[in-house]
């Protein structure tokens, strides 16, 4: 049987699925399906299907997810301008395994290069539940995240290997989609549109990364590794009282190699309070150290993860203004981007990070 073709969910049918499941080395015919959207990702599509099989095998799942691109032009758009696209599916076809971070099993995947049109069909982990970015997570449940991030870069921690996918962000040879310019003048159209929800610290904070951030320096001073560069409640499944893994992680679109407490600073500004963080921040960094230590990571103190975690609080500030522009609108993600944008801003402002600019 060939290999499936890349098509968006209203082509699918049974015999495609049935090619998706034995691409993932399942041996199963599905005879008919039921499909309905799941999630509520800003820059793809997700579509649970509901699985009915002629011919049943052992490890047949009752349901897959596939991920398709966004149907809202504006947000499709972006997702082929920024390489969103291009990024996730390689993440999963070349550095999933090695990541030590938990992921979806992926059935199938592939990707156009030069028209972005993609699949990424996965394994459904339901009954977990995805998080939700205005609800947040506990304390606890914070901690156990931050356990999985230090997992993730230590997986490749320093790796000169990773340099050389160009699909990768912050590499020698990743395209710069986005310029210091297009981020000045999203931000002038940020501050336009949503004048009446911009705090004046906010405002600070973001006319002074306007003028002096450049989006493109790549911190070689200081130790890289894998970041998610996205790395929040809403692209991660929480395990319930019904089951479920712990925690799964999601949405590998903007994968990056780069200072991997930038991811730890990105979740702690937006995904728990202002004053939980504040009261519960230096233990879940020193977690985060230990953590780090135990997987093998050398020569780098304490200290070292400080100074990359203020630099990295600016990276929430700039995904929730950037992307508040330029996705399809809706009520749910400006209050999401607003909830990011002033838990970074806390952050920034309490960690006196805009001297590092």
């Amino acid at each position: 049987m060939s290999q499936p073709d890349i098509r968006r969910p209203q082509e699918v049918d049974a015999a495609w699925l049935t090619k998706v499941l034995r691409e993932g080395g399942v041996d199963a015919d599905v005879k008919a399906f039921t499909a309905k959207n799941v999630g509520t990702g800003q820059i793809g599509e997700s579509v649970r299907f509901a699985l009915e099989y002629g011919r049943e095998a052992a490890d047949a799942p009752s349901s897959i997810v596939g991920k398709f691109p966004s149907p809202g032009e504006e947000s499709r758009n972006t997702g082929k301008a920024l390489g969103n696209y291009w990024r996730e599916v390689n993440f999963y076809k070349h550095l999933a395994v090695t990541a030590l971070i938990s992921t979806p099993r992926c059935y199938f995947t592939d990707v156009d290069d030069e028209t972005h049109e993609f699949v990424l069909m996965m394994e459904d982990l339901a009954p977990a539940e995805q998080g939700d970015q205005l609800r947040g997570v506990s304390v606890e449940t914070a901690g156990i995240v931050i356990d999985e991030a230090a997992k993730l870069h230590a997986s490749h921690w320093q790796d000169a290997k990773i340099d050389g996918y160009a699909w990768v962000s912050n590499t020698s040879g990743a395209a710069k989609p986005v310029t210091p310019e297009m981020v000045k003048a999203i931000w002038q159209g940020f501050i336009v549109k949503y004048a009446e929800r911009l705090t004046p610290e906010a405002r600070h904070i973001g006319q002074t990364m306007a003028d002096k951030f450049d989006i493109n320096r790549v911190r070689n001073d200081r130790p890289r590794c894998l970041t998610h560069c996205d790395f929040r409640p809403d692209n991660m499944m929480f395990g319930t009282p019904a089951g479920g893994k712990p925690i799964t992680v999601l949405d590998w679109q903007s994968i990056a190699y780069s200072t991997g407490a930038t991811d730890v600073a990105y979740f702690l500004g937006g995904a728990i309070t202002t004053e939980e963080r504040r009261a519960n921040e230096k233990a879940l960094l020193d977690r985060y150290h230990t953590e780090l230590m135990k997987l093998g990571v050398k020569d780098y103190s304490r200290d070292d993860v400080l100074i990359d975690y203020a630099a990295g609080s600016f990276q929430l500030f700039l995904t929730a203004f950037f992307a508040a522009m330029v996705v399809t609108q809706t009520v749910r993600g400006d209050d999401m981007f607003f909830c990011m944008l002033n838990g970074a801003a806390s952050q920034i402002m309490d960690h006196d990070a805009l001297k590092l600019l």
